[in-house]
């Protein structure tokens, strides 16, 4: 019969405990404490900082050569400048005499850059008075100046790098003219040179006679421009192939609003040329010689009402003081 052994009771190797005991002293002695072993580390992170300080050695990242940053630049500008001339504005270079004086184009001077910008008709289409660049259409066979490229591909290569930004003239058929009339309106012009939009003579202060005169072929037949088409011509009428004559006349010489790349808003070269183009609305200046006397006499009108309403307060304020001071 076995006596159970009671849980208090001496185990048979009483040295044991003391032997398990003193080995867990041990271990704790040898453990640092958590507060020493971070300040420690603290101190050894610190000067390792310190010394990279002093010695001045920073890690230092590898730039990038010049001969291979050149390129990426090339490519990131060539981009800019497509994305610039597509959706915003352009700078072009067209020889031509038609838009003489407004614009100068003629064989025996410096043909002007103009600024183009296509912002504008974004949201508005071309009104009268507005100086357009367009693409010829269809029918307008003939252009003013057939710009002919190098047959070496790197000068052609060059010239239409150069025409990209206006120090070239573009290869393509483009034409610069003002707009006279708008889709739904019917133009006619005299032979002595005036134009009539809807019946109503044109104020057209842009005008060029280009021998001091008209010629003999400013007479066209009326024409009603077709809806979002434009009637245009050129402010040298005696030298402009424009709506009048491109494509035989009549319906051929309207240009459809697809085709306008921009408004010319700016010369920007020659530097004796610089300055903004003129775009009045010769519809809205249109006015019959009685009008026209009318204005000052009407100007002068408007004028003395105000300056007569106010010696009228004057003279009553003065009166008013005078009987005051008389009363005193």
């Amino acid at each position: 019969m076995v006596n159970p052994v009671h849980p208090n009771a001496p185990e048979d190797d009483p040295e044991r405990p003391d032997e398990v005991t003193g080995k867990l002293e041990s271990e704790k002695s040898e453990t640092p404490e958590p507060g020493i072993y971070e300040s420690r580390r603290g101190r050894s992170s610190k000067g390792d900082s310190d010394d990279e300080s002093e010695s001045g050695k920073k890690p230092k990242k590898k730039k990038m050569s010049f001969w291979k940053e050149l390129p990426i630049l090339i490519v990131v500008a060539l981009v800019l400048v497509f994305l610039i001339q597509q959706f915003l504005a352009r700078v072009y270079v067209i020889p031509s005499g038609s838009m003489e004086q407004t614009l100068h184009g003629c064989p025996t001077c410096q043909g002007d850059r103009i600024l183009v910008e296509k912002v504008t008709y974004y949201f508005t289409d071309p009104a009268p008075g507005d100086v357009v660049v367009f693409k010829g259409p269809g029918p307008w066979v003939q252009n003013e100046y057939t710009e002919q490229r190098s047959d070496n591909a790197f000068v052609r290569f060059l010239e239409q790098m150069g025409s990209v930004i206006g120090l070239a003239p573009p290869d393509e058929k483009d034409f610069v003219k003002r707009v006279i009339a708008t889709g739904g309106q019917t133009v006619r012009g005299d032979a002595d040179g005036k134009v009539y939009v809807n019946d109503k003579p044109l104020n057209e202060p842009y005008v060029y006679w280009e021998g001091d005169a008209p010629n003999t072929e400013q007479a066209f037949e009326p024409i009603t421009v077709p809806p979002g088409a434009l009637w245009v011509m050129g402010d040298n009428r005696n030298n402009s192939s424009d709506s009048r004559r491109q494509g035989g006349g009549g319906l051929n010489g309207v240009v459809p609003v697809s085709d306008v790349i921009g408004k010319a808003q700016v010369i920007v070269l020659p530097p004796g040329r610089w300055g903004g183009i003129t775009d009045p609305n010769p519809q809205a200046l249109a006015l019959s010689p009685v009008l026209q006397q009318g204005i000052p006499i009407g100007a002068g009108v408007l004028l003395a009402w105000p300056v007569l309403w106010t010696s009228r307060r004057v003279g009553r304020a003065v009166t008013r003081s005078v009987k005051g001071s008389d009363r005193k």
